[in-house]
């Protein structure tokens, strides 16, 4: 049993070995402080997530705000200048926090890396307070690994390892492992708080700062509560105001249509924005789910050059430049492929002209899932990008409205019996990972993660709610889909895969064209919450 002297907090997990040097009384108390402070706030702005959406059901379309005009429309506004190790951003790597991953990424050559406990980590109590410990020692330099096989990882020591940047979970996720005055802690403030107080003058001495990758942020408000935080943690641990560092993701469709506004409200702490175009897609087949004529094609044909995706990275380059800040390129979810020469190729050249792409368009870094790919990513930046960013790229030649964000229109794009399958088949095998702990998956020579499996499905639900027909003129029905359902799960060995019966359920309960939950992550998390007899601290 974990026991302390923190009022009002329970820890419901398990705390083993050096668990316990990130879950102090002190800790904790900066955590319950910041819960205390803002979750009213947080509960707020997911309310009016709702009813934005309600709206939306109501026949309401999206647009610029009119009340913030005067902030998109004043020229002369800057956010921070680049804090130390993160003026140079061209290639990022990303993953989990799991402890051999974290080594290897910051010793990847990519010049940062963002430690993932968000889409790309399956959130059990193990993992998150894990990553905790990890990220302490990788920020101290002293992080090590030593694998069964007696094989060692240790960081490189010439000096290049990658500037850490460490993404929470978002507004929506709560962590079930702790109360604080007897409801679940926000886990955006929860991840966020244990690694500031820990980390926050170590990462200052190391020569960077604590700097954030910010997920899921529907609203300016929301980035408005992410400053909020920043400010009152700094003031309480004595660090100076501006020191905070965040990145935004720009992964919801509502969100695109107010990148001056975020920027604007973390001003004193934006490091920019990110085009996280698979949150994106997913995103605009969540908030239009009702509507049928957003229906998409097989997402292997919704590409960045469908308009809506065009349209999206052409306005947030130029707003991140326009305010001094960087614009970051989003995730090509190819890998290496062992044992097939001619696949790998293919899936390297993909890399490498999706890199080439970003680079020409204006923006000034790029993100890679893998170790192997960030000499590709590095080349094509270096080719193009000799300064260590693009600010001087003003893109003044965008001009983009409402309805070109909303054109949905993928040419020759079409709805396919093997687009069917092949949602029906990552949704089950990243969804049985999921529950068995793993968050970052690869599944048919992709790097799949909780952002690319929410693509999948949200297309099952959409597409059994309006009825949608395959190129073959086959209507898409729940008796179909329940159909590929049976046949898909028939071919994992349950060996390999002990939560595939869960995953099943849970996947089914999505494609009746009736129930669709927020977030797969929400969907699920219950079924991965391990508490022991509750212990008042």
């Amino acid at each position: 049993m974990f026991n302390s002297t923190v009022s009002g907090v329970q820890v419901l997990g398990k705390v083993a070995g050096k668990q316990a040097e990130i879950l102090t009384p002190e800790a904790l108390s900066f955590v319950a402080k910041l819960h205390r402070l803002f979750n009213p706030t947080r509960k707020q702005l997911l309310l009016a997530r709702e009813e934005r959406y309600r709206a939306l059901q109501a026949g309401a379309s999206l647009d610029f705000l009119p009340e913030t005009a005067h902030i998109r429309n004043d020229l002369t506004w800057r956010a921070a200048r680049p804090a130390p190790g993160l003026v140079d951003r061209r290639v990022e790597i990303t993953g989990p926090v799991d402890r051999k991953m974290v080594i290897n990424a910051l010793n990847s050559g990519a010049r940062t890396f963002m430690a993932d406990f968000e889409d790309s980590s399956a959130p059990t109590w193990f993992n998150v307070v894990d990553g905790q410990v990890n990220m302490r020692d990788a920020v101290r330099r002293t992080i090590s690994f030593a694998n069964a096989q007696g094989k060692e990882y240790k960081l490189r020591t010439d000096g290049k390892v990658a500037t850490l940047i460490v993404r929470p979970r978002g507004w929506h996720m709560e962590e079930a492992h702790v109360l604080i005055d007897g409801e679940r802690c926000s886990a955006s403030i929860f991840d966020f708080a244990l690694y500031f107080f820990h980390n926050a003058k170590a990462s200052l001495a190391a020569g960077f700062g604590p700097y954030f990758y910010l997920p899921k942020m529907e609203h300016y408000l929301e980035a408005r509560l992410w400053n909020d935080v920043f400010n009152v943690a700094q003031d309480e641990l004595a660090v100076p105001r501006g020191t905070i560092r965040g990145t935004v993701l720009i992964e919801t469709i509502v969100a695109a249509f107010q990148m001056d506004e975020i920027i604007y409200e973390l001003r004193d702490h934006s490091s920019g924005l990110n085009c996280g175009r698979w949150d994106y897609i997913f995103s605009v087949i969540k908030k239009f789910r009702h509507d049928p004529r957003y229906i998409l094609p097989d997402r292997s044909a919704v590409t960045m050059a469908a308009p809506f995706m065009d349209a999206y990275v052409r306005l947030l380059i130029k707003t991140c430049h326009l305010r001094g800040v960087h614009a970051m390129g989003g995730m090509a979810a190819q890998i290496p492929i062992k044992n097939d020469p001619k696949a790998n190729q293919a899936a390297i050249d993909k890399v490498r002209a999706d890199k080439r792409r970003e680079v020409l368009a204006g923006h000034d870094g790029t993100w890679v899932a893998h170790p192997a790919l960030v000499t590709i990513a590095l080349e094509e930046f270096d080719k193009n990008m000799p300064s260590p960013n693009q600010f001087h790229v003003r893109r003044e030649d965008v001009a983009v409205t409402a309805s070109d964000l909303l054109n949905t229109n993928v040419v020759g794009g079409k709805v396919t019996e093997a687009g069917l399958r092949d949602n029906i088949s990552v949704g089950l095998i990243y969804m049985a990972n999921w529950l068995n702990g793993s968050g970052c998956v690869p599944i048919h020579n992709l790097m799949e993660d909780a952002a690319t499996a929410e693509i999948s499905r949200s297309q099952l639900y959409q597409w059994v709610r309006h009825g949608a027909r395959t190129a073959d003129g086959t209507v898409i029905t729940p008796e179909y889909t329940a159909k590929i359902l049976k046949e898909e799960a028939a071919k994992l060995p349950r060996k390999n895969y002990p939560t595939l019966d869960l995953a099943v359920k849970f996947l089914g309960s999505q494609m009746t064209g009736n129930r669709y939950d927020d977030f797969l992550t929400t969907l699920c998390y219950n079924s991965i919450v391990k508490t022991e007899d509750s212990a008042k601290l």
